[in-house]
């Protein structure tokens, strides 16, 4: 398969370095996105809530991630004119599509974290 349209048709094909899929797969799938969508999964969120619901990002992180989610029209962001400005982000129907599915990721890296864990231990005793 090819990153090639064909009339109106593209198929895209994450495996090869030049594909746009594979720059939206490397996005997605990083944890910072995955948390923030998870988070997200409440309803709408205030910057400072989702901040101390994913605990551990920086300012800087949590921005960029956010801004990156709004561009690929995952999230919405909606400025209300309040003193002071109140901003809130929300899934938009594209992003709920896919917060199912870093769900379950983040569901079975919690549920399967013992047996890594064992799976670690006996490696790193074999090395």
């Amino acid at each position: 398969m090819k990153c090639v349209g064909h009339h109106d048709l593209v198929e895209y094909d994450a495996f090869l370095a030049a594909c746009p899929s594979r720059q939206l797969l490397d996005r997605i799938s990083g944890k910072w996105v995955t948390l923030a969508l998870c988070a997200l999964d409440d309803g709408p969120q205030r910057y400072s809530e989702l901040a101390r619901r994913v605990d551990g990002v920086s300012q800087k992180m949590l921005t960029q991630t956010l801004r990156s989610l709004e561009r690929d029209g995952l999230l919405t962001r909606t400025v209300t004119p309040t003193v002071p400005v109140t901003v809130t982000y929300e899934l938009t129907d594209l992003g709920r599509s896919l917060q199912g599915t870093v769900a379950a990721l983040r569901a079975w890296a919690q549920d399967h974290m013992d047996q890594v864990a064992g799976h670690r231990q006996e490696f790193d005793l074999r090395t």
